[in-house]
């Protein structure tokens, strides 16, 4: 018999009550629009007016259960990576991850030519995800399509018997592009995601399923039509150049291009470690959260964060960011948070990487807090 946790029973129980009235006000824009009603999810409901409407959404960077970590899993269990870093997800209405592959059993690769294929057990990962506390993982990246349309097909299967909701990918370009809208304490939050990441035959056509490639006209149409019925937009890019803290000339531009039609929080993963951070506007910009935990002994990968941004009384009111230890020749698949002095040099790190970009974080208890002069008010 299945069971569930108290936080899945509310959300199951607020989903049946909330969904005649989200439906409805999403329908009326279909028509001309790319957002989907089926990918509509409220989560909680308004909190009493005399308490502040606060609510948190983290995000974490490339996620991928597999490769060198099997023997690990198999042993300890798909738990396992997560026991140690899962906390700094308590308190977070909204968890968001780029999941690094497909969930699938799918024998047939895409393609021979692929120097990594990476491929996950459905039946473990999706179930080590919710518990997790993730809520949303984002598949618009080079590696969803490693096992086919089957792949593809498999994980979502697998993310939606497990109640995580995805975005990024679809049978067309249009599906693809379809954004997510969550409701969190009153507040309505939508989602986009690209990936501007080869093989070029993994991005969706009118006629072939794939994932959403980041045009700068259709982000900026996206995310123009989203801010409409949306109070936050949050935009995932699967992008840049892997194991290199440049950045690339088209993200900022794209990034500021999302900012300027109405997107607040920009989201950056691929180069598997981190890169710069920027306040730009109304807007932030993390151009790469680097790994979280990945199947990999790599030792270019060493540190990475947790992200999490709190909205208050229609603000943006904070972000921090949380310095955890994902070399795995050490922490061996189970990222740990940093302290003291290792917290403290990755947030110097991350500053030295903003410095150009005129954006500092401040250290507050072994957490970056980016100190925002004034409330970014999200309605604007």
């Amino acid at each position: 018999m299945a069971t569930y946790s108290a936080k899945s029973i509310i959300f199951i129980l607020t989903l049946l009550l909330s969904a005649c009235a989200t439906s409805t006000r999403l329908d009326t824009i279909q028509a001309d629009s790319n957002i989907s009603p089926q990918n509509t999810s409220p989560t909680t409901t308004a909190t009493h007016a005399k308490q502040p409407k606060i609510t948190r959404i983290s995000a974490v960077g490339d996620i991928m259960l597999g490769g060198t970590a099997e023997p690990v899993l198999t042993e300890y269990g798909y738990d396992y990576p997560f026991e140690k870093v899962s906390p700094l997800f308590l308190y977070s209405d909204i968890v968001i991850g780029n999941l690094e592959g497909p969930l699938t059993t799918h024998e047939t690769p895409y393609s021979t030519d692929k120097t990594y294929l990476f491929k996950t057990p459905p039946d473990k990962v999706a179930p080590a995800l919710k518990k997790a506390g993730f809520t949303i993982m984002n598949l618009a990246n080079n590696h969803i399509l490693d096992y086919g349309v089957k792949g593809m097909e498999d994980t979502i299967q697998a993310l939606e018997a497990s109640k995580l909701q995805y975005l990024g990918i679809g049978n067309n370009l249009q599906q693809a592009r379809n954004s997510l809208i969550v409701e969190s304490q009153g507040y309505k939050i939508g989602f986009l995601s690209y990936s501007l990441t080869f093989p070029k035959s993994f991005w969706a056509t009118d006629k072939t399923p794939g994932t959403a490639f980041g045009h700068e006209h259709e982000i900026r149409a996206d995310v123009r039509l989203l801010k409409q019925i949306a109070d936050l937009v949050v935009v995932s890019f699967h992008w840049g150049r892997e194991k290199t803290t440049e950045l690339r000339e088209y993200q900022p531009m794209l990034a500021h291009a999302a900012i300027d039609e109405g997107a607040s929080f920009i989201i950056g993963h691929h180069p598997h470690i981190l890169q710069a951070i920027e306040t730009y506007k109304h807007g932030i910009i993390l151009y790469s959260l680097g790994n979280f935990t990945f199947g990999s002994y790599s030792k270019n990968s060493a540190v990475s964060i947790v992200a999490t941004l709190t909205l208050k009384n229609g603000n943006i009111n904070k972000l921090e960011l949380h310095p955890i230890n994902v070399l795995n020749v050490d922490v061996n698949f189970q990222p740990q948070r940093l302290t003291g002095e290792e917290a403290n040099a990755v947030i110097q790190h991350i500053n030295q990487l903003s410095a150009n970009r005129n954006t500092q974080l401040v250290n507050h208890n072994d957490t970056g807090l980016l100190s925002i002069q004034e409330s970014v008010a999200i309605k604007h």
